[in-house]
């Protein structure tokens, strides 16, 4: 019996010391690997805001999409007022480090939104928003702005492209959802994704935002073509999600006051 005991006491023992040093070792490397995970997440994010604009070269290596996102100025945005902001104002010292997203959860740095006021589904809006601008001659060429809202079973998180005119769209791209793959999910198709660039936000001295997605397919003689995108085939819900996120986003509740500004060459 003592044996047995002794038996079943060392093998407890060594089960124990097995998983101390598994935990040590999984923690370790948890830490150890915090950095370069970091790093491929901002790297992720920089080729998709450069995706949007379309300057994402092929095959581009990461010093390629470092050198490309050099280009562009990264800001901080007063959403009410249109302004911008120093990164002392939310915290930060590099405004790269700033999170949208996670000021939003933050009351004192956001707002609720109404259900009436929300039609992407968002909750909770931030009050500082973090763009991407790009300058050629001291004026503003191109920006690209963060947009998110629901869609059928998800959050969709990306970005659109903006010329300086602050009308015309050069680029969208999700980077992040879960909507149904082969429906919802054809916002990563490439050839949907190409309608896009040319579209127009507004009608001609308007500030409401005109951004349909036409079930069936834009018919070629519609006079308003230039604001409509085919909706995403057999995914009806996803492209009223997609629909009414951009345009929440390009509205007065969104980046309207910065985009009046811009159209008005006062940026």
């Amino acid at each position: 019996m003592s044996k047995a005991k002794e038996t079943v006491s060392r093998t407890l023992i060594v089960a124990l010391a097995l998983c101390i040093v598994c935990s040590v070792v999984v923690s370790t490397a948890a830490v150890m690997l915090k950095p370069a995970q970091v790093n491929n997440q901002t790297l992720d994010i920089k080729s998709n805001i450069l995706a949007a604009a379309g300057m994402l070269e092929a095959n581009a290596s990461a010093d390629d999409i470092e050198a490309a996102f050099q280009r562009f100025d990264v800001r901080l945005l007063d959403l009410d007022s249109g302004e911008f902001v120093e990164p002392s104002a939310v915290g930060v010292e590099d405004p790269m480090k700033y999170d949208m997203y996670k000021a939003a959860s933050d009351p004192e740095m956001s707002e609720k939104l109404a259900s009436s006021e929300d039609p992407a589904g968002i909750k909770r809006r931030p009050n500082i928003a973090k763009i991407f601008t790009l300058s050629d001659g001291g004026q503003v060429s191109r920006v690209v702005l963060p947009i998110h809202g629901y869609g059928l079973w998800s959050t969709l998180y990306g970005f659109i492209s903006i010329e300086g005119d602050a009308n015309t769209i050069e680029g969208l791209g999700f980077y992040d959802h879960g909507e149904t793959p082969g429906l919802g999910g054809e916002v990563d198709n490439p050839r949907w994704k190409n309608q896009w660039p040319g579209k127009k936000v507004y009608d001609d001295g308007s500030t409401e935002p005109q951004v349909r997605l036409v079930k069936g397919g834009v018919d070629p003689n519609d006079q308003n073509k230039e604001h409509k995108v085919d909706a995403l085939s057999g995914a009806t819900l996803t492209s009223r999600g997609v629909e009414q996120l951009v345009n929440y986003w390009m509205g007065e509740e969104g980046y309207g006051a910065f985009l009046q500004k811009l159209r008005k060459g006062e940026v």
